[in-house]
Order: structure tokens, then C-alpha cells, then sequence
């Protein structure tokens, strides 16, 4: 990106008072190509932000604590064993399970991008399936296409949503409603596909695509050999509770409800009123936010606290619940790094007076293009960017901060590009050999990625149709 800068013309919009670009006000400017230093200084500023780019130090603290709450949660194995709670409650009603999983996962792909922790119920899941008649890849497909598809559709994902939101300055709640109502259709077309295939395979176990693995596949995953604990602990049952808890209030909180009607105002009273309460308000905190006003550094506080409330409901000693806060975070701390470094690209370009010039070019371009034709291509595009930076974050840091206003050149609100770069991503996360998640499940299975491809490629047709139809429709409504 430095060297392009020596390349492209530098030139520059004109802006409003809230920073958003003037449509029609470009014009070129001195140029301004980035050195060596430039090109090491720009993740540090791309992290601490500069008079042209915002930093991306709230995201990235927001990733780290989200993480250590999560590996606070993981220490409890409240998630682990509510599973297995789960697959031991339906014994001999395991079909029920398929949609029941789905459904659960694509909550937690689309709530907080739910995937690497599906790798420990793999060898919950795959006995279980193959145990009643089913294969491998029908238990694969519970929790990898069940999380996939909720990223697919992410509605409130820290990770995906919260990040590209942010890049555009807009609350993660803008989109909600037609994010939900994706992720309902895309759940119900995945589960369908996934229980007509199980089916298939119970009424003629030959037609399994890894058939010729059944009799190892039996032995090895023979259920006697593995126990399924079906008890959890009443404090396991309370961390659940708080787990849930907290991403309810995550996403209310980021609902921007006095926006979508003026009339919705139950949570400013509702907090002005406690505030003000003597003693109690004060204990409470005066500074407190109403629901629907946070942002990433209420939301990053709140999951903050309900790891040390977590901590304190399980009877967690302090010394392990350090461990496992900071081990959280050491698992998501390149994803808060590549969120740094992948500001830093923008940081060049906007130093370097290139983005006005790309996004000019742009402009020119999609002159002509309806808001239909825009984001079909804008989902498009998103596909092989998709295999080329895997992390959603990444993607999200990199890319929105151009994708975003060249949609306004086309009448196309920053939300809706916001559903198609999550959507390419998702649907690409379902196959890509460069996700560690695809290849970690497919390894447990023992399960070939080109018989995967065989098996997916349907679905995959399926929901690229339909994605594009439903972004088309959101485009011109």
C-alpha cells in the first residue's frame, strides 16, 4: 500500500462537521508517499489513531476482554458439559438434536463468531451421530455449519459486525432487523439440508460420502468407550445463566431504540431514574449509560464484569481465574493485533491522500450502477477477499473503510455492506482450506476436504443464491 502511494495521485474530498465524505467535492491535492518509517509507524498509529484515522485501541481491548471473559467461562466447562448435558437429554431422540445444535451454534456464530470452541464437541458429537446410524460428517455439520451460518449472518458479532460498524462509525444495532431476519433464513435452509442428508444416510448407509470409513468410524468412535456426563453443577447452571445473560444485555444494549422509534425511551428513564436515587445511584455509578446509548467501551466493561461476577459465583480462587482471564486473552490477542495492523493499511493510505483517489475511481464507476447491481458485487468481491484474509476482524479493518462509502455513491445504507462482507465471509468459512476450524473438525473426523466439498457444494449453491436474492431486496426496499 506504501508503494502505491507513490504511484496513485494523492487527492482529497471535501467533509462535513461529522467527518463523512461530500459526494462530488473531490479534488487532487500535493503528493504524499509514505517511507520505511511511515510504513512501521502505521499499525502503532493504526492502534492509538491520528488526526485522519481513528485508532482501533477500543476494538481491540473490547477482543481482549471478550476473550478473557470467554476463557473465564471455558475454566467453568459450563458450555463444554451443557452440551453433553444436552446430547445425554435426547438420547434416543437424537434427530431432535440436529436442529436443537444448529440452532445453538448459529446463535453463538452470530452473537460473538463462535467457532474454534466447536473443536471440543467434535468428540461429543461424532460418536453420537454414528452411534444411531448416521456418519462423521452429519456431526460435523451440526456445529460447523450451525456456527458458519450464524456468522454468516452476524448480528451483533464483536468480531465481524462490531469491527466493520466501527471502521464506518455507526452503531453495531444499525441492520439488526434484517441481520436477524437473514440468519433465521439461512438456519432453516442449513438444518433442512443437513436432516435430509442424515436421513439419507440412516435409510442406506452406503450412500455416505465417507462410506468407506464406516467400520473404522465404528470402532473408533464406539460410544462405550466414551462417557457422556449428563450432571452439571448448580454452579455450572448459573454460569450459563450469566453467559446468557450477558450477551442478552450486549445486544439490547446496542439496539439504538430511541432511534428506531422516539417514543422508545423505557431505558433512558429507566436509568435516569436509578441514577438519581440517593446512595444507591451513587454506588451504582453515575456515569452509567442507558441501554441502547453503549458502545465498545460500556459493552467491553460490561463482559469485564461479569467475568469477576463469574469468577465469584463458581467460587473461583482468584489466582485461577487470573490464569484464565489472561489465558482468554492470549487466545484473541493476534486477532486484536491484526485489527491494529489492519488499521495500519488505512493509516498509510489516508497519509498518503490515496483513499479519496480509490474512492473517487469508485465513485465514477458505480455512477451508473443501481443499488441492486452494487451489492451483489460488493458481496462478490467479498468472496476472495474472504480466502485471502480469513479473520473477519481483519477483513472488516482493512476493507470497510472503502466499501462503506463507496455504497453511499450507489444509495446503499453502510449496514447493508456491512451484511454483505459478513455474509461472503461466512459462507466462505464454510469450505476454506485456510480456516483452521474447517481442517481442525474435518481432522477429527477423519473426514477428506474434497469429499467435504462434494457434500457442501449444494448448500453452498443455495445459500449464494439466496444471499444475493435478499441483499437485492434490502437494496431497494
Amino acid at each position: 500500500m506504501a508503494v502505491l502511494t507513490w504511484i496513485i495521485p494523492a487527492g482529497e474530498y471535501a467533509t462535513t462537521k461529522a467527518g463523512n465524505i461530500i459526494a462530488g467535492t473531490y479534488k487532487a491535492r500535493a503528493s504524499s508517499p509514505q517511507g520505511i518509517w511511515d510504513v512501521f509507524l502505521a499499525p502503532i498509529n493504526g492502534m492509538v489513531g491520528t488526526s485522519e484515522t481513528e485508532g482501533s485501541i477500543s476494538v481491540s481491548l473490547f477482543i481482549l476482554v471478550i476473550g478473557g471473559f470467554l476463557g473465564v467461562v471455558n475454566k467453568t466447562r459450563a458450555l463444554d458439559d451443557g452440551i453433553s448435558a444436552t446430547v445425554k437429554k435426547y438420547s434416543g431422540k437424537e434427530k431432535a438434536l440436529i436442529p436443537i445444535l444448529m440452532v445453538l451454534f448459529a446463535i453463538g456464530g452470530s452473537a460473538y463468531g463462535m467457532g474454534e470452541e466447536t473443536i471440543a464437541f467434535y468428540p461429543i458429537l461424532i460418536p453420537v451421530m454414528i452411534g444411531i446410524g448416521y456418519d462423521s460428517i452429519t456431526a460435523i455439520s451440526i456445529a460447523l455449519i450451525g456456527t458458519q451460518v450464524g456468522c454468516l449472518a452476524s448480528t451483533v458479532n464483536p468480531f465481524a459486525t462490531g469491527v466493520a460498524s466501527q471502521t464506518l462509525g455507526i452503531s453495531p444495532g444499525d441492520g439488526l432487523i434484517q441481520r436477524l431476519i437473514l440468519l433465521v433464513i439461512v438456519t432453516v435452509i442449513s438444518i433442512v439440508y443437513v436432516m435430509r442428508y442424515a436421513d439419507k444416510i440412516k435409510k442406506d448407509p452406503s450412500q455416505s460420502y465417507v462410506f468407506d470409513r464406516r467400520q473404522k468410524d465404528l470402532e473408533e468412535f464406539s460410544m462405550p468407550e466414551r462417557s457422556i456426563d449428563d450432571k452439571l453443577s448448580s454452579r455450572q447452571k448459573a454460569v450459563l445463566w450469566l453467559f446468557g445473560l450477558t450477551f442478552l444485555i450486549m445486544i439490547v444494549s446496542l439496539i439504538p431504540w430511541s432511534s428506531l422509534n422516539e417514543h422508545w425511551t423505557f431505558f433512558d428513564s429507566f436509568t435516569k431514574w436509578l441514577t438519581n436515587i440517593p446512595f444507591l445511584g451513587a454506588l451504582i455509578g453515575k456515569d452509567l449509560a442507558p441501554l441502547g446509548t453503549w458502545y465498545f467501551t460500556e459493552i467491553t466493561t460490561l463482559f469485564f464484569m461479569m467475568s469477576v461476577i463469574v469468577m465469584f459465583v463458581f467460587r473461583m480462587k482468584e489466582s485461577e481465574f487470573i490464569d484464565a482471564f489472561l489465558g482468554g486473552m492470549n487466545d484473541f490477542l493476534s486477532v486484536a493485533i491484526i485489527v491494529a495492523v489492519a488499521r495500519g493499511i488505512q493509516v498509510v493510505m489516508n497519509n498518503g491522500y490515496i483513499t479519496a483517489t480509490v474512492l473517487h475511481a469508485g465513485e465514477t464507476g458505480l455512477q451508473s450502477l443501481s443499488a441492486g447491481v452494487f451489492i451483489v458485487l460488493t458481496y462478490i468481491f467479498y468472496i476472495p477477499m474472504s480466502f485471502l484474509i480469513p479473520s473477519t476482524s481483519g477483513l472488516a479493518a482493512a476493507t470497510m473503510g472503502i466499501m462503506g462509502p463507496l455504497g453511499k455513491f450507489s444509495g446503499v445504507d453502510g449496514s447493508l455492506v456491512i451484511t454483505a462482507y459478513q455474509a461472503a465471509s461466512g459462507w466462505v468459512n464454510l469450505v476454506t482450506p485456510t480456516s483452521g476450524v474447517v481442517m481442525g473438525a474435518l481432522a477429527i473426523g477423519h473426514v477428506d476436504i474434497l469429499k467435504w466439498f462434494k457434500y457442501m457444494w449444494k448448500l453452498m449453491a443455495i445459500l449464494f443464491v439466496v444471499v444475493a436474492v435478499f441483499l437485492v431486496i434490502c437494496a431497494i426496499i
